[in-house]
């Protein structure tokens, strides 16, 4: 008897994935003053509430009893979709679980997150002078050079190092990195960097008019850059527990 799976016969596959999520970190268990923030900035930036998925988290509350199911509700309200819960006492993970949503553990302050093989303990640290290959080499290894238009629509990321795109992103493009970004063009689109928590990484671009720029999970809205920086070479780097922007050079 044959032990091969027909292909046809199999519904679907598990496979890692990396995918952009936006946090919404509480810093307030009222559903109603909740509700108050979101109506302002749903009037500033009605292009984000388009049903867009989050991540509740709730790290910065001291309460192990949260009204979960209300606040929600009024994310839903403000179309918003909530996917998951990070962080809070076994109550919150309970109702979480309850109402559907996946719950992560809260994330070690000043701790990269280190990923683990399914068949393999957890990765150990390895000196400067144990490593086989040095920190710069690996990265040169790990980082990935596009060449062209990044068009709407399109995602291109590199999931261990930096990526470089010779060419422009279009607004609606996404371009990802584990590194740094750095585009030799102009960047209209989303640039996320250090989506692996890497708050070191930074964004680069020949002409900035970005839909959204993000280093670490700390982002900023095309409303949020200063006008005077639009459409001129341009950094972003995490500094001092915010996004900053300035010239490039």
């Amino acid at each position: 008897m044959s032990l091969n799976v027909d292909s046809a016969a199999v519904a679907f596959t598990f496979k890692g994935g990396m995918l952009p999520m936006t946090v919404m970190e509480l810093s307030s268990a009222d559903p109603e003053r909740i509700r108050q923030q979101l109506a302002g900035k749903l009037s500033q930036s009605p292009a984000f509430f388009q049903h867009t998925p989050v991540v509740l988290s709730v790290e910065k509350l001291d309460e192990p009893h949260l009204a979960l199911e209300r606040i929600c509700a009024v994310c839903r309200d403000h179309k918003l979709l909530p996917v998951a819960v990070r962080g809070g006492a076994e109550p919150v993970r309970q109702s979480a679980w309850a109402l559907g949503l996946g719950w992560f553990p809260p994330v070690e302050e000043g701790r990269p997150r280190v990923l683990e093989s399914v068949n393999s303990s957890p990765m150990q640290e390895v000196s400067r002078e144990e490593a086989p290959i040095s920190d710069v080499d690996t990265q040169a290894l790990a980082t990935r050079l596009y060449r062209g238009t990044v068009r709407s629509g399109q995602q291109v990321s590199a999931s261990e190092g930096d990526l470089v795109v010779i060419g422009a992103v279009n607004a609606g493009a996404e371009v990802l990195a584990a590194g740094s970004i750095h585009v030799y063009g102009a960047l209209r689109g989303r640039a996320l960097a250090g989506i692996h928590g890497n708050t070191q990484a930074g964004i680069y671009c020949r002409e900035l008019e970005a839909e959204l720029l993000s280093v670490a999970g700390n982002y900023k809205r095309s409303e949020d850059i200063d006008a005077q920086l639009l459409g001129r070479p341009t950094e972003v780097h995490f500094t001092k527990e915010q996004l900053e922007i300035k010239p490039l050079g």
